[in-house]
């Protein structure tokens, strides 16, 4: 696997995530952090913010390399593990840069569906699926691969992993949320699952 430089570029709201796809050239590339495994998008403020002419035109060069990584990037794993029906902000957010992402560049998308507790007893499983079709049907995706690891008692990190490796995918994106609700355990991310992951910020 090709490791990824590190670059910096901001990260669109939810609302612009979702109009993506009306405008290719809009899309900002997220920021590309750390080891091959883990990519880290940011909002573009704080420190990591370029203060210098300099920076901003490394960050212009960057942007054309990270687009150059995302346009490998053939199909993408969106996994739901909270327990919203109408989904969280976080899943909303990775769902739209999901779709931005694979419009972008041409990639196919699957969703797996990760909890607990077998769907039989979930008694808003459906309305959860309807609202996941819909948010990927807003950033243009009615066709999308669905998988549902449901009860298994399984650590959703794992179920990840062995989704990406299953269907060799190239990109899992998550947000960061799904970690501070310790949904998924960010320690294991490098170990469990083969290919890079995209943690969006709350």
């Amino acid at each position: 696997m090709a490791a990824f430089a590190n670059f910096l570029s901001p990260l669109p709201s939810p609302a612009a995530a979702a109009s993506i796809g009306a405008d290719r050239r809009s899309f900002p590339l997220p920021i590309v952090r750390s080891g091959p495994r883990t990519l880290f998008a940011t909002s573009g403020t704080g420190r990591n913010q370029p203060q210098h002419r300099a920076k901003a035109k490394q960050e212009e060069s960057g942007g054309s390399l990270a687009a150059d990584a995302f346009s490998n990037v053939k199909h993408v794993l969106l996994p739901i593990t909270d327990q919203n029906a109408h989904l969280s902000e976080g899943t909303r957010l990775a769902a739209a840069t999901t779709s931005a992402l694979a419009k972008k560049y041409g990639a196919d998308i699957t969703v797996v569906v990760i909890g607990d507790k077998p769907k039989e007893s979930i008694p808003e499983h459906h309305t959860q699926l309807s609202s996941i079709r819909w948010h990927l049907s807003e950033g243009g995706f009615q066709d999308f691969g669905l998988i549902e690891r449901l009860g298994e008692g399984k650590k959703p990190t794992a179920i990840i992993g062995e989704v990406a490796d299953d269907l060799n995918l190239d990109l899992v994106v998550l947000s960061m949320e799904a970690i501070h609700s310790k949904h998924v355990d960010g320690n294991l991310l490098a170990e469990f699952i083969p290919c890079p992951v995209l943690l969006l910020p709350l």
